[in-house]
């Protein structure tokens, strides 16, 4: 028998065989799926037909739709190179500028909850990308303004590229892209050479210095340079990203992937970044890289590689081979081989000819002939094609509006972002207006626009040098739509929106509109008053207005705005220019137009409808009176308080010195310090006391050697020339620095003191800027003008604050007339910005006028009706103007008076020629009103005392702004510059009989039912 212990070892030995026999099989089992895994694996790596399944499968969830309003569901792209070159990375911030001026989105891509996954998860997202895209201008019927894609040129499928460059590109990228037998193949990743690169990268672990051979493929390059920050491959983590991204885009269509991996060649070929050229800009792609870096044109050479080799043409096909190879290599590394002088370009694409012709991708005879030719980058400068600036100006102002509008830096950022955008401009009409306006440069087309005759071009007188600038709005949904935006002047300069012209006495119609505010400040402040009250006020002695209000309210029946606005423009002025008038800091005078006028006392009326200088120029005095009073308060005040006598010559020292501080060191900053001692010397009277004043304020320090030196050479040839050494010791230590005041040297020198200053300072510190030197010299700048503070000067003193006063004035005038419009900072300090002194533009005269025919209420003016982004894409968004809420700028009481002015003006004033209005084809006509403005500009030369030596005319205008019936309005400008201006001497009738001609051409925007009845009868 056996015991416990014997059947337990019995059983061990028993069982001891069956373990090692499960072991066995467990490992057998093991092997057999390691096997059959790796089988499974390297199958997959090799026909990727389960990633196939699982991602086409993934594809068919991946989508986006557009629908109404803003998305809730849109992810935008970070800053690739190509999401930044479209403008998708920065949709949000143009929705938000967009949003701020008027615009809504209207209809935005929303993506399906698979794209948006994979958006969240890091991946660039998966869509079918455009290789070409930029922005294009429609005008308001559709019709292509403008046009601009980046790149310029591409393939536009696989099978248009030569066969010759497919094999050369997928040998020295990715040599199974396109392989037949595995027609499920993900094209993102090449296992062969990632494996290489990865085992790379751990070499470069223990040797820096190993090589770093990539394991992109064309799939992965692709995601790099379009998709990747800054377009490189900065991390691991960044290149799995580009893989997994690619592996994603590459079955949205399904598992067959060849369709896809077909277009990956062209989508390579054509946008491959190849360095930037001045005048081009980036260049991306083959196609543009060709044209830019060796000058060849497309068809010619995808003609030449597409041509069977032959003796014939086997030179030309080496040399366009080698150049498209060259480029293919290049991209490694474009900004460092594509350098002038680079030779290593050359070697390597050598080096590649030779490998394609022993791996019998290109034929012997096309590889030896190749090698036999030498690359040579095109050295000659990229020339634009020239352009005509006329037919480009209403484009021009549209994408500066754009521009602006989206924040964008340049016009060649804004020309290659994806992005369709309808201009409000009628483009049929503008052509035929600008053709219009381009016709009348000839003698025969100046006659038939009856534009010569009294008042506009004389017969002998050239019309060709003469340019032409029309605006046309019109108000509709609560926006001021640009229609017409033209000139004829091929230069870029744009008359309407550019400069700051003279045109004349367009100018009354602000200061009319300025006048009637004052009166309705006046009238909210009496108009209340009893007349007991009224006769109270005691207004200050200058301001005529203000007696004028008081006057009226004690003694009128009617109190009512519009009863006060029709007895203001009945105020009567005299016309004469005999009177001197103290503005601007001087004495002026002024002419009439016409002499006939210098006899009369006319209305405000009367003169606005003919244009009389002399009475605007006075109405202008007690527009700043007004002010001045308004601004300072009584002039008793400010003349009779010593605290504020003293304020306001402290201020106008300040300002003045600077003026001057700023004349003499623009006059002396680049100069050396000899140059600068010869240029001031040159007007200082040859006295040894004042040259050596001079010398001594301006280089106290310098030695008595160089002081002789320099008087000896400016008292050369004086009587003077003769002192010796011992008199100039004298004269050294006389006027020394240290002797005088800096008014004294000034004085002895016959010299500016604070030019005395100055030169000093900058000998000491040649590199100061001006905001150095204006706040170094405040001392020296107070000293310069403490003369003016002495009691005995209490006349100039007057003089000064007056000034300032005046000043005070004018900034409120110019505050007035900039919230209607004006384009500039500041106006002309004198009585003369009534009549175009000040300047302005055509463009801001339109919206002024815009604002009186609205009724007083301001609307945008707009150039853009809708933008359309990213079309096709997962950020596809519309934009469409909604317009805004129209701002009260002026009473409704002034709008109808200014409006009834604007009307006299061509019923029986200096429009006279177009009181029958503006001709329909059915006979009816539309009403048009407006204020016509000659500007003469000149440029004046004064000696001393103020005595003119020259004046040059630099140049004329004649400017007509308009209404025309209910709804349009706008300017047109005739324009002259120096050397030609002389030479002419038309009035504003010229730009008047020149709307009235262009007839014809606006005469389809005024055809329709709502601009009809606001017609009337030609009879």
């Amino acid at each position: 028998m056996s015991g416990p212990l014997e059947e337990q070892l019995l059983g061990a030995s028993r069982a001891a065989p069956a373990r090692r026999w499960t072991a066995w099989l467990f490992a057998i089992a093991c092997v057999l799926i390691c096997v059959v895994a790796a089988q499974m694996t390297q199958t997959e790596m090799r026909t990727s037909q389960r990633q196939a399944r699982y991602l086409s499968e993934l594809g068919r969830e991946i989508g986006f739709s557009l629908d109404d309003g803003p998305s809730a569901s849109i992810r935008y792209p970070a800053a690739g190179p190509y999401d930044v070159r479209l403008g998708y990375a920065s949709l949000p911030s143009f929705e938000e500028r967009l949003t701020a001026r008027g615009f809504a989105v209207t209809a935005q891509a929303r993506g399906s909850a698979a794209m948006l996954a994979m958006a969240d998860k890091g991946l660039f997202l998966p869509y079918d990308e455009k290789d070409r895209a930029g922005l294009t201008l429609l005008d308001a019927r559709g019709t292509t303004l403008f046009s601009a894609s980046s790149p310029g040129l591409v393939y536009d499928d696989f099978d248009s590229i030569p066969p010759v460059i497919v094999s050369a590109l997928l040998f020295i990228e990715d040599r199974n892209l396109l392989d037949e037998r595995e027609p499920n193949r993900n094209p993102a990743i090449d296992w062969g050479r990632f494996g290489r690169a990865v085992f790379d990268q751990g070499v470069r672990i223990f040797d820096r210095h190993a090589p770093q051979p990539g394991g992109s493929t064309l799939a992965t390059q692709i995601e790099k340079f379009r998709h990747s920050s800054g377009g490189r491959t900065a991390s691991a983590p960044e290149k799995l990203r580009q893989i997994a991204s690619a592996s994603v885009r590459a079955y949205l269509d399904g598992p067959q992937t060849m369709p896809g991996r077909r277009q990956l060649v062209v989508r390579y070929l054509n946008s491959v970044p190849l360095a930037a050229r001045p005048g081009i800009g980036e260049i991306s792609g083959l196609p543009d890289g060709m044209a830019a870096w060796y000058g060849r044109d497309f068809d010619e050479y995808n003609r030449i590689l597409n041509a069977p080799i032959s003796a014939e043409t086997l030179d030309e096909q080496a040399l366009a081979f080698k150049q498209a190879l060259s480029l293919m290599i290049a991209q490694r590394a474009p900004s460092r081989f594509l350098r002038a002088g680079n030779a290593d370009l050359a070697r390597l694409t050598d080096s590649y000819l030779r490998l394609l012709g022993a791996n019998g991708i290109i034929a012997p005879a096309l590889r030896d002939a190749a090698l036999a030719v030498r690359l040579e980058l095109n050295a000659t400068p990229h020339r634009r094609e020239a352009v005509s600036f006329v037919t480009r100006k209403g484009v021009t102002a549209l994408r500066t509006n754009l521009l602006a509008t989206l924040g964008v830096a340049s016009l060649y950022d804004l020309d290659r972002l994806d992005l369709t955008v309808k201009a409000t401009l009628d483009n049929a009409v503008q052509q035929a207006v600008s053709d219009r306006l381009a016709s009348v440069a000839t003698r025969d087309g100046a006659r038939d626009a009856g534009i010569i005759g009294y008042h506009m071009l004389r017969p002998q007188d050239d019309p060709s040098k003469i340019s032409y600038s029309f605006t046309l709005m019109e108000r509709s949904g609560g926006v001021n739509l640009v229609r017409v935006q033209t000139d004829s002047l091929n230069e870029p300069f744009d008359i309407s929106r550019s400069g700051r012209l003279n045109l004349g006495s367009t100018a009354k119609l602000r200061t009319v509109v300025t006048y009637l505010q004052i009166v309705a400040e006046l009238h909210e402040r009496y108009g209340a008053m009893t007349p007991a009250q009224l006769r109270a006020v005691t207004p200050d002695g200058q301001d005529a207005l203000t007696r004028w209000a008081l006057d009226y309210l004690a003694k009128t029946s009617d109190r009512s705005l519009t009863a006060m606005f029709d007895a203001a423009v009945e105020r009567k002025y005299s016309a004469s220019p005999g009177e001197t008038f103290y503005t601007g800091g001087g004495a002026q005078t002024f002419n009439n137009f016409e002499a006939t006028d210098n006899a009369r006392v006319l209305t405000v009326e009367r003169a606005f409808q003919h244009s009389v200088n002399l009475v605007f120029v006075r109405l202008m005095r007690d527009i700043v009176h007004y002010e001045m009073v308004k601004a300072a308060g009584p002039s008793s005040g400010w003349l009779d308080d010593p605290a504020v006598r003293h304020a306001y010559l402290t201020r106008f020292a300040d300002a003045e010195s600077r003026v001057y501080m700023s004349r003499f060191y623009a006059k002396y900053r680049s100069k050396t310090p000899d140059e600068a001692l010869a240029l001031l010397l040159r007007d200082v009277r040859k006295s040894p006391q004042r040259i050596a004043t001079v010398l001594r304020s301006v280089a106290p320090d310098e030695s008595q050697s160089w002081f002789d030196t320099r008087m000896r050479a400016a008292l050369r040839g004086t009587p003077a020339a003769s002192l010796t050494d011992e008199d100039l010791a004298k004269f050294h230590a006389k006027y020394g620095i240290d002797k005088f005041n800096l008014n004294d040297r000034g004085y002895i020198a016959r010299v500016h003191p604070l030019e005395l200053w100055t030169m000093k300072y900058l000998r000491e510190h040649p590199l100061a800027t001006l905001d150095d030197v204006q706040d170094a010299s405040r001392d020296a700048r107070a000293t310069a003008y403490s003369w003016l503070f002495k009691t005995r000067y209490r006349g100039t003193q007057d003089r000064r604050i007056k000034r300032m006063v005046e000043l005070q004035a004018y900034a409120e005038i110019a505050k007035s007339w900039r919230a209607l419009g004006y384009p500039f900072s500041s106006v002309t300090p004198s009585y003369a910005a009534a009549i175009g002194a000040s300047g302005d533009r055509p463009e801001a005269l339109a919206q002024l006028v815009g604002i009186v025919e609205n009724g007083g209420s301001g609307l945008a003016t707009q150039r853009i009706a809708t933008l359309e982004f990213a079309k096709d894409t997962p950020y596809e968004t519309h934009f469409v103007h909604v317009g805004a809420q129209a701002k009260p700028l002026l009473a409704p009481e002034i709008a109808t008076i200014v409006q009834r002015l604007l009307r006299d003006v061509v019923e029986g004033g200096t429009a006279q020629r177009l009181a029958a209005g503006i001709a329909l084809s059915d006979g009816r006509a539309l009403d048009v009103s407006g204020k016509t403005g000659t500007g003469d500009q000149r440029f004046n030369v004064y000696a001393r005392g103020r005595r003119l030596i020259e004046s040059r005319k630099v140049s004329r205008t004649a400017t007509f702004v308009f209404v025309i019936g209910d709804r349009f309005f706008g300017t047109l400008t005739a324009y002259v510059r120096e050397p030609y201006a002389a030479r002419y001497d038309f009035t504003s009738a010229l730009a008047v009989q020149m709307l009235k001609s262009l007839g014809p051409e606006l005469r389809p925007l005024f055809v329709d039912e709502e601009v009809l009845q606001s017609g009337r009868s030609v009879n």
